[in-house]
C-alpha cells in the first residue's frame, strides 16, 4: 500500500534539539518542544540575543519543567543572603554560583550576555572548567532573588547548597557526561569486539552468511550510540569553527569518525564487508580518555593554583589587649584583627570601630574608597585608607580567595595567550593535515578504497594536537609549583615566558635591597618629651611602611596615647595627622616644607605644626648575598637602582654595582614609573624589584613586577611576583630557571611534533590502524605530561632550589621560641 511508503520525519526542538513530541508548539515557524523552550526563545529574541543560536545548532538546555512560584522566595533572608554575596560595596554585588549544565562555547557566550536580559546586572563571567559564573549585579535594581530566577529562566538553574558551601568550593566539579561517553564507548566497543572474534580468526565463513549479516548489523546498532552521543562534542566543536569561518583543531578528528562511519555503514548494508565499527569503537573510547586525561590535567594545575600556593602573609591578631603575629590561615571566626593603613582586609570581618574607609578596587574595579560603619560588614580584598582599625572575623581566612583576586586580571590575558597559541597552530596545523590525509586517500583509493579510509582516517586522528596543546602549561604549571616551593609565588605560569625574556633588572634599595628588621634608628633635634612621642608613635603606628614600624618601635611608647584625626599617608612622602590638636608630620624633608637639595642623609624629619623639630636617622642592614647576586646579574642583565632615600650608601652601592649602572637617588614613585615607561620605550624587557609599597606604579609598568615580602602582608595586586626576603640572593637561580623552563617547553613542543611526524608517516602508509591510532593518542599526551613533570622537577634539582614548604614550617616562622625576637618586631610591622 502507498501508506507504506511514507517515511515520518522527526521534528526536533528549535532550541535544545530533542525530538518533539505530538504537541508541537510553532512560533516564528521554528518547532519547540515544550513551553519552557518556547519562553526562552522569545526572551532572548526580545533582548537582540538570537545570535546564541548561531553559535550552534539547537544549543539550549531544555526548559521542559514550568517555574514553580516562590521557588526561590528563601533567598529573600537577609541571613542567607549575606552567606551567598561574596562582595558588596552599598552598590554593586558579587555572587557566584555553580551551574552544572553549562556545557559549551553557546553556553558560555549567553551567560556572558545576562546584562542583555537585564540592567542590573553589570558583567557575568563563566569559569567553564569549574562550570560556575560569577555575576557583578546593582541589588538596587534587581535582587538576588530575581538574578536566580533569571538565570534559571534560561534554562541554567542554579545548584546552591548553603550548608555545603565551603565544601562545594574546594571541589572541583567534573563534567560528568563525559564519563557517561567513556561509559558507552567502552561498552560499545568491547560488544563490537566479542562479535568480531569470528572475523579475527578466520571463522567467519562457518556460521554462513546469515549470521555473518547479523553479527554486522548488531555491530552497526551498537555503534550508532558511540557515532551520534558518544561523539557530538566533536562535532559541535567543529562546526562552531566553520561556521566562524575557522579550521579548529577537533575539525580533523569530526572528518575521520564522520569517514570510518560511513565506510563501515556501507560496507554491512551493502553486505560487501564487515566493516571497521570496532575501530571505530576503540577509536571513540581512547579519544574520551585522553580528554578525560587532559581535562584532569588542567584540573590538577587549577587545584595546585587555588589551595596549596600561599604567600608569606601575617596578620595581626588582638588576644586579650596583647599583640600577636600570626600566619594567614590561623585566624579564626570570631578572632580580632589589627589592619593598618594601606593594608589588604584578609578576611570577611565586622568593623569594630566607628569608621572605616576600604578601597575595593582590588575587587570591582572601584576606585573611590566606600565608608564602613561600626557593625558593618567589610570583605576580603580591600584595602584600608583610613587609620587602623580593629575588625572582628566573620567568615575563616581564605587565601584561595586572595589568590583568586590576585589573579584575576591576569586571568583573560592568560586564556588570550592560550587561545593564541592554539589559533596559530589550528591555522597551519589542521590544513596541512587535511590536505595530507587527502592525498593519502587518493594514492590508496586508487588501489583500495577499504585501506585509503583506514589511512584517511588514521592520518586524521593520529595527527590530534592533543599532546602539542599540553606541552606549554603543563610544563611551565609545574615549573611555576617547583619556584613556589622555594617562596617565589607566580601570578600565573605565563609570567615565566616574560622572565624568560627579561634584559633589564630594575632594583629598590629600602626594604628590598636593604633589611629594614635590623637597622639601627636615632633621633637627632630637640629633646622628645614622653607626649610628643606618643604623638608620633601613634601616628607613624597607623602606616604598614617598614620605617613607620621602626620608629615605633624605638620609641618604645604603648599606641592609643594620643587622639587622631585628619589622617593622611602620600607615598614617598610622609604621614601627616592632627594628634591631641597638634598637626604632625613625619616624613621627607620636603614633606615638612624644608628644602630637600640642603636637608642631611637623614630617612624621616618631625615637624609639629610647621615647624621642624629634628629627624630619625636610620643605619640599615643589607641581605646577604647581595653583593655576589649582583655581580652574577651583571653578566646577563642591564642594572639599575632606584631609590627614595638620599645617597648615603652611594659609595659602598656603587662598590657593588660598578660604574657602569645608574644609581638614582631621590626618586618618588612617580619618578620610578616614568624611568620604567623609557625604558619600555627602548625595547627593553624589563623585571623591577620592589617592596611593594611605594613601587606600586613601577611594578606594574614593567614587564614582571617582583615584590619582596620579609613576612609581611604586602600583598600587592600590582606585583606579577611576590617573592619571600630571604630568597632575594637566588634571584639569579630563579631567571635562570624561568629561561630554562622555556627551553623544556621548546623541546616538548618538538617531541609533540617528532609524535605527529612519525605517526602520519605510518598512517600515510597504510600501516597504521585507526584504533592503534587512538591508542597512541593519550600516550602521547601522557608522554608529555611525563616530560614536562621529570623535567621541571630535575631542572629545580639541579638549581637546588628548595624543598617543598608546608604549612608546619610557615607557622614555625611565626612561633618558635628562637623567633621570639622577631617575632615582636612582626607584630610591630604588621
Amino acid at each position: 500500500m502507498q501508506e507504506d511508503a511514507i517515511i515520518e520525519t522527526a521534528i526536533c526542538c528549535y532550541h535544545c534539539g530533542d525530538e518533539c513530541n505530538d504537541d508541537v508548539l510553532y512560533k516564528d515557524e521554528k518547532a519547540f518542544c515544550c513551553r519552557g523552550c518556547s519562553t526562552v526563545y522569545t526572551l532572548l529574541k526580545e533582548h537582540e540575543l538570537s545570535d546564541y543560536y548561531q553559535i550552534a545548532s539547537a544549543p539550549g538546555i531544555k526548559k521542559s519543567k514550568e517555574k514553580r512560584t516562590g521557588k526561590y522566595a528563601w533567598l529573600d533572608e537577609a541571613d542567607i543572603r549575606d552567606e551567598l554575596i561574596r562582595f558588596n560595596n552599598g552598590t554593586l554585588s558579587t555572587v557566584v554560583f555553580r551551574i552544572p549544565s553549562i556545557h559549551c562555547s553557546s553556553c558560555i557566550w549567553l551567560l556572558e550576555n545576562l546584562y542583555k536580559l537585564s540592567e542590573g546586572v553589570q558583567s557575568s563571567t563563566v569559569n567553564f572548567m569549574r562550570k560556575e559564573i560569577s555575576i557583578r549585579f546593582d541589588e538596587k535594581v534587581i535582587s538576588l532573588r530575581q538574578l536566580v530566577e533569571l538565570v534559571d529562566s534560561i534554562g541554567y538553574e542554579p545548584e546552591i547548597n548553603i550548608e555545603n558551601k565551603d565544601k562545594q568550593a574546594a571541589h572541583i566539579n567534573r563534567d560528568r557526561s563525559l564519563f557517561y561517553k567513556i561509559g558507552i564507548a567502552g561498552f560499545c566497543f568491547g560488544n563490537i569486539m566479542l562479535l568480531s572474534f569470528p572475523e579475527y580468526l578466520g571463522l567467519n565463513h562457518i556460521g554462513g552468511i546469515a549470521f555473518r549479516e547479523l553479527f554486522g548489523y548488531l555491530n552497526l546498532l551498537l555503534a550508532l550510540p558511540v557515532f551520534f552521543y558518544c561523539a557530538i562534542d566533536y562535532y559541535r566543536s567543529a562546526w562552531t569553527g566553520l561556521r566562524q569561518k575557522e579550521l579548529n583543531l577537533d575539525l580533523p578528528i569530526t572528518l575521520g569518525i564522520i569517514a570510518l562511519f560511513g565506510r563501515s555503514a556501507y560496507e554491512i548494508l551493502s553486505a560487501t564487508g564487515s566493516g571497521y565499527m570496532d575501530s571505530l569503537a576503540g577509536l571513540l573510547f581512547f579519544m574520551l580518555i585522553g580528554k578525560w586525561f587532559q581535562s584532569r590535567t588542567y584540573e590538577q594545575l587549577s587545584f595546585e593554583r587555588d589551595y596549596k600556593s600561599y604567600f608569606p602573609i601575617a596578620v595581626t591578631r588582638l588576644n586579650n589587649g596583647k599583640k600577636e603575629n600570626i600566619a594567614i590561615e590561623k585566624a579564626e571566626v570570631g578572632d580580632i584583627l589589627k589592619i593598618y593603613h594601606e593594608e589588604l582586609i584578609p578576611a570577611d570581618a565586622y568593623l569594630l570601630d566607628d569608621k572605616a574607609a576600604i578601597d575595593y578596587s582590588f575587587v570591582s574595579g572601584e576606585s573611590d574608597p566606600v565608608m564602613i560603619k561600626n557593625g558593618q560588614s567589610i570583605f576580603a580584598g580591600g584595602r584600608l585608607k583610613s587609620p587602623s582599625i580593629k575588625i572582628r572575623v566573620k567568615n575563616k581566612v581564605s587565601q584561595s580567595y586572595l589568590t583568586s583576586l590576585w589573579n584575576q586580571e591576569s586571568i583573560q590575558q592568560t586564556n588570550k595567550n592560550e587561545r593564541s597559541l592554539a589559533d596559530k597552530l589550528s591555522r597551519y596545523f589542521t590544513p596541512a593535515v587535511l590536505l595530507i590525509a587527502i592525498l593519502t586517500a587518493i594514492y590508496w583509493g586508487m588501489e583500495d578504497w577499504g585501506k585509503a579510509v583506514l589511512a584517511f582516517t588514521s592520518v586524521l586522528i593520529v595527527a590530534c594536537p592533543c599532546a602539542l596543546a599540553l606541552s606549554s602549561p603543563f610544563t611551565l604549571g609545574n615549573a611555576m609549583r617547583m619556584l613556589g616551593r622555594s617562596r617565589f609565588y607566580l601570578k600565573n605560569p605565563w609570567v615565566i615566558e616574560r622572565m624568560a625574556e627579561a634584559t633589564h633588572i630594575v632594583f629598590d634599595k629600602t626594604g628590598t635591597l636593604s633589611l629594614s628588621e635590623n637597622a639601627k634608628v636615632e633621633f637627632i633635634g630637640n629633646e622628645l618629651s614622653l607626649e610628643l612621642k606618643a604623638k608620633i608613635a601613634e601616628l607613624c603606628a597607623q602606616s604598614a611602611h617598614p620605617v613607620s614600624r621602626l620608629i615605633v618601635d624605638y620609641l618604645g611608647v604603648q599606641n592609643g596615647a594620643a587622639s587622631l584625626s585628619h589622617f593622611r599617608e602620600i607615598p614617598g612622602k610622609g604621614l601627616e595627622a592632627l594628634l591631641n590638636g597638634d598637626r604632625v608630620k613625619v616624613g621627607k624633608a620636603a614633606f615638612i616644607g624644608l628644602d630637600d637639595r640642603k636637608a642631611l642623609n637623614a630617612k624621616s624629619y618631625v615637624s609639629v605644626n610647621g615647624a621642624a623639630i629634628g629627624y630619625f636617622t636610620l643605619a640599615y642592614q643589607y641581605r646577604k648575598g647581595l653583593s655576589g647576586l649582583i655581580q652574577k646579574l651583571k653578566n646577563r642583565y642591564k642594572l639599575s637602582l632606584l631609590s627614595g632615600d638620599h645617597d648615603t650608601d652611594s659609595t659602598l652601592l656603587r662598590k657593588w654595582f660598578g660604574e657602569e649602572v645608574p644609581l638614582y637617588f631621590r626618586q618618588s614613585p612617580h619618578d620610578k614609573f616614568r624611568y620604567i615607561e623609557r625604558l619600555k620605550e627602548k625595547g627593553n624587557k624589563v623585571i623591577m624589584v620592589g617592596d611593594g609599597l611605594n613601587d606600586a606604579g613601577a611594578l606594574m609598568k614593567s614587564d614582571v613586577g617582583i615584590a619582596v615580602a620579609d613576612s609581611i602582608n604586602n600583598f600587592s595586586p600590582a606585583c606579577d611576583v611576590i617573592m619571600d626576603g630571604t630568597e632575594l640572593n637566588k634571584l639569579d637561580k630563579f631567571l635562570n630557571y624561568s629561561k630554562k623552563s622555556i627551553a623544556l617547553v621548546k623541546v616538548a613542543f618538538i617531541i609533540s611534533l617528532l609524535y605527529n611526524t612519525i605517526g602520519i608517516g605510518f598512517a600515510v602508509a597504510g600501516m597504521l590502524s585507526p584504533l592503534l591510532a587512538a591508542i597512541l593518542m593519550p600516550l602521547s599526551s601522557i608522554s608529555i605530561v611525563a616530560f614536562g613533570t621529570s623535567s621541571t622537577w630535575l631542572l629545580a634539582k639541579k638549581h637546588r632550589l628548595q624543598n617543598p614548604i608546608d604549612k608546619v614550617n610557615i607557622n614555625k616562622k611565626y612561633n618558635t621560641e628562637s623567633n621570639r625576637n622577631i617575632e615582636q618586631k612582626l607584630i610591630q610591622q604588621v
